[in-house]
């Protein structure tokens, strides 16, 4: 798996994160210039608001960097439909990375938990040790995070710290580690994929 540090010096590159409620864009130049935009709007806005703030067009990057969780499945599929949309444009590298990883890898504190919420009383857990699971509530322990504005549902684990979620701070610091992977086909990370109740059409007849 490739680093941040190993593309950017390859090509320009295009980060997209909108797994949280603050979308944030970046543009990484081969020359060592970064740049970034944030934006509070909801990710089908924010994405281009930070675009436009940036002045840059998704063309001009030869790599495209997205995150794909956890977080925001919306916001995610949001960013990932408009990857798809511009590589019929012009085809790209694209590539992804976790949310909670950045958080765990630049803390580099091998007892840290960090954690988002999975729903039904479930969450998303990453450790350095054991990557990336979901556990029920009743299973956190010891040292916990949770990324700022990552929405929750469920009541906060006891002790939890809340943590600055920037990339700009958070990208430098984990810039020569391999957390990224090849993924042509960009969409939200999912544990698993979700299963349908199957049902059988039934013609409804009047009573005799």
């Amino acid at each position: 798996m490739p680093s941040f540090r190993e593309v950017s010096d390859s090509s320009n590159v295009l980060i997209i994160d909108a797994a949280s409620a603050l979308i944030q864009v970046g543009f990484l130049t081969t020359g060592g210039e970064a740049r970034w935009s944030s934006s509070a709007e909801e990710s089908g806005v924010g994405i281009f608001q930070c675009l436009e703030s940036l002045r840059i067009a998704p063309l001009d990057a030869g790599t495209l960097i997205f995150c794909e969780g956890p977080g925001s499945v919306l916001g995610i599929r949001t960013a990932a439909m408009a990857i798809r949309t511009w590589g019929v444009m012009r085809p790209a590298r694209v590539l992804s990375y976790l949310s909670l990883a950045l958080v765990a890898h630049a803390a580099k504190d091998p007892a840290l938990t960090v954690i988002a919420d999975a729903r039904r009383e479930c969450w998303h857990q990453y450790t350095m040790a054991g990557g990336l699971v979901r556990v029920e509530a009743s299973a956190l322990n010891g040292k916990l995070r949770m990324p700022e504005n990552f929405r929750h549902w469920s009541a906060l684990p006891p002790g939890v710290e809340i943590v600055p979620y920037r990339l700009s701070e958070l990208i430098p610091a984990v810039g020569e580690l391999d957390l990224l992977r090849e993924c042509p086909e960009p969409d939200a990370f999912l544990h698993e994929e979700p299963s349908y109740v199957t049902w059988v059409p039934k013609i409804h007849r009047a009573p005799l």
